[in-house]
């Protein structure tokens, strides 16, 4: 745990083995380097002429992970925020690099935060700015920051433990002042462990929730760890996850018979040492003998009945090693201790299945710890609450939430905001807006609430409002990389080119790793005639996150615009690749194709687009001026007939102007 956080050293990690390293996936290229005694990640693609291509580059100024398992490098942004890179190390076969979690899927992600959640269990607790502390914040971290976890993440604040030993107080008066988890009970021992290991999923849930009135760093070991968070798991039983996760170890334990039978007196300290750990040999002769201290007699009852190897290896098969799902280079003990190994092979590698909309949970959200849950008020709106949190039970938990709030009228403006949300999502922006303009009655400078009132607002076409909310938010924090990006869009629709243009640049410099404001910064600047700062947004967007559709769409066209027909037709494919269903990149794909001469393809690409929409009015247009120029003026009249039926007036009128032409 004390080398759970730490600077770099270049010799770190041999970086001559397998570097650089090629993502299949994608087929981006990653590697990293020592230069000036800094190492950086770096990543490109290859352009059509082998040429390196959205190429980008950052300095790893931290690393996350012991090495253990893994390693995760950290990038500080300027907001001071942590970066995490695609890239990692794992340990298993002497050690490999391959990507992070998340990462390691057909799409691009753009390098993301280090979630306070993180930061939690990966370091001790580091300082924060004052009001980051709020949900929903900007993840960030003032210096220095820790490098690892401490003594106090277990046994609480030492600071007058140390006084007192430095004026050589007696030892018993200087041992009351600290946490020893040896002489909680056997619960609170527990949930000192639990406040990093007790994870029910990695995926969308949630499995956790803060409560609204704690810091993210504020947990104290031994006080009750629900007054802190309280946590949730699936509700559908044939909806649990497969498997074993890398941080579910106290899970999978309290499901063990051995766990249960104890009635309470199993803990983690059962078994570990948290001040020595075990490696190899060492470690087996440990764990075997705990197993011992309970199973002797019928252990060698067993073996007199011939019914169990002489040899115990009791961890091997009763708590085997096996891959986590969601972190698939990684392969730790699964602490469901069973009777029988589980079948198969354990260790088999496994591809990384990203979460999305169609393959995530959806159902109910059941409390997990503590048990029996709490059923004051104010825990029966944070059960509510997890129904919408990540949309796994909105219909439901809407109603629920709602309910609880009418009833209860609770003054945390979080629990408006989260029905708010729930209602975002089933599409009643009217509903929303009242119940953020709640949570803003409760908390006037939420910037979470001022937001997601404006998007809301926008929502229901009160625009003029919303940019209110908008600039109210920047008020209250003006470092928001995405209050000014939200800023920018209303702007736009307002037709405020100018100003759209300020805000969409003031995000981009606060958070240079968002590539949808450099994306919309270039739209913005193309619309306004600035081409070549248009091209250099534009480009950047895809340095960041290279197969953002919108950009590679939006410099396909500033491209094309320019007569650079070859890389024009060189980003659509890009972005077709990415969003084959985008019908109206593939409309504008077909017309640079026509422009190069290639009529038979674009008519193809045309006819692609028609049959994913076959209302798409400017797909019917173009597709019946390419016909009409090759002499098929009868089916050029049909599809003009069928862009004229459109909700668009200028394809509409330009497809009547011409059936007249061609007489039809």
């Amino acid at each position: 745990m004390a080398r759970s956080f730490s600077r770099p050293r270049v010799d770190m990690e041999n970086l001559a083995k397998g570097l650089p390293y090629q993502h299949s996936a994608t087929g981006a290229i990653y590697s990293i380097s020592a230069r000036g005694g800094q190492l950086y990640q770096s990543r490109w693609q290859l352009g059509p002429g082998g040429e390196k291509i959205n190429r980008a580059e950052w300095r790893i100024d931290y690393v996350m992970g012991s090495g253990s398992h893994a390693r995760t490098y950290l990038h500080r942004a300027p907001d001071g925020s942590l970066i995490e890179l695609p890239l990692a190390w794992y340990s298993e076969k002497g050690g490999y690099w391959a990507m992070n979690p998340g990462f390691d899927s057909g799409q691009f992600v753009a390098p993301r935060k280090i979630t306070y959640e993180c930061m939690f269990c990966h370091n001790a607790y580091p300082r924060i700015p004052a009001g980051h502390e709020k949900a929903n914040s900007v993840p960030a971290y003032l210096d220095p920051l820790p490098e690892g976890i401490d003594c106090q993440r277990c046994h609480g604040p030492g600071g007058n433990h140390a006084r007192l030993a430095q004026r050589g107080a007696a030892v018993e008066e200087v041992r009351k002042v600290i946490v020893n988890p040896a002489r909680l009970p056997a619960d609170r021992q527990m949930e000192v462990c639990m406040q990093c290991h007790l994870q029910t999923t990695s995926r969308r849930l949630p499995a956790q929730i803060r409560r609204f009135d704690r810091g993210p760093f504020s947990y104290r070991a031994g006080e009750p760890l629900d007054r802190f968070a309280l946590f949730f798991e699936r509700g559908a039983a044939n909806e649990k996850n497969t498997g074993i996760e890398i941080d579910s170890s106290a899970v999978r334990l309290r499901e063990s018979r051995c766990f249960l039978q104890s009635k309470g007196a199993m803990t983690c300290l059962s078994c570990h040492d948290p001040h020595h750990v075990e490696r190899g040999e060492a470690a087996q002769r440990r764990y075997n003998e705990v197993c011992r201290n309970c199973h002797a007699n019928a252990f060698d009852a067993l073996i007199a009945a011939r019914k169990h190897t002489a040899e115990p290896g009791c961890v091997g098969c009763h708590m085997p090693k096996r891959r986590t799902v969601d972190v698939v280079h990684a392969v730790m003990t699964d602490h469901r201790i069973q009777r029988v190994k589980p079948a198969g092979d354990l260790l088999a590698e496994i591809a990384e299945v990203p979460e999305r909309a169609e393959n995530g949970y959806r159902g109910p959200v059941v409390p997990y710890y503590p048990k029996p849950f709490p059923s004051s008020g104010e825990d029966r709106l944070y059960l509510a609450a997890a129904q919408v949190w990540d949309g796994s039970n909105v219909a439901a938990g809407v109603e629920q939430l709602s309910a609880e709030i009418a009833k209860q009228h609770p003054r945390a403006a979080e629990f408006y905001i989260e029905l708010g949300d729930g209602l975002r999502l089933k599409g009643d922006a009217a509903r929303a807006v009242t119940a953020y303009e709640q949570a803003m009655e409760r908390d006037p400078k939420s910037v979470w609430a001022l937001r997601r009132l404006a998007g809301a607002l926008m929502a229901t076409g009160a625009k003029t409002r919303a940019l209110e909310m908008l600039n109210r938010s920047i008020a209250a924090a003006p470092d928001d990389a995405h209050g000014w990006y939200a800023l920018g869009d209303v702007d736009l629709s307002l037709g405020r080119k100018a100003e759209a243009i300020l805000a969409f640049q003031k995000s981009a410099t606060l958070d240079p790793e968002f590539s949808e404001a450099w994306n919309a910064l270039g739209g913005a600047l193309a619309d306004s005639g600035k081409f070549v700062e248009a091209q250099n947004a534009l480009e950047t967007a895809l340095r960041v996150q290279p197969d953002l559709v919108d950009a590679q769409a939006n410099l396909a066209m500033l491209l094309a615009s320019k007569g650079d027909l070859s890389g024009a037709i060189f980003h659509f494919e890009q972005a077709l690749k990415s969003a084959p269903g985008n019908v109206a990149a593939r409309c504008n794909y077909a017309v640079a194709l026509a422009r190069q001469n290639r009529p038979e393809q674009a008519e193809k690409q045309l006819r692609i687009a028609l049959q994913t929409d076959p209302k798409f009015p400017q797909a019917h247009l173009d597709l019946a001026l390419l016909l009409a120029d090759r002499g098929n003026f009868e089916e050029a009249a049909e599809h003009l007939r069928k862009a004229a039926d459109g909700s668009n007036p200028a394809i509409r009128q330009r497809a009547l102007d011409l059936l007249r032409q061609i007489g039809k």
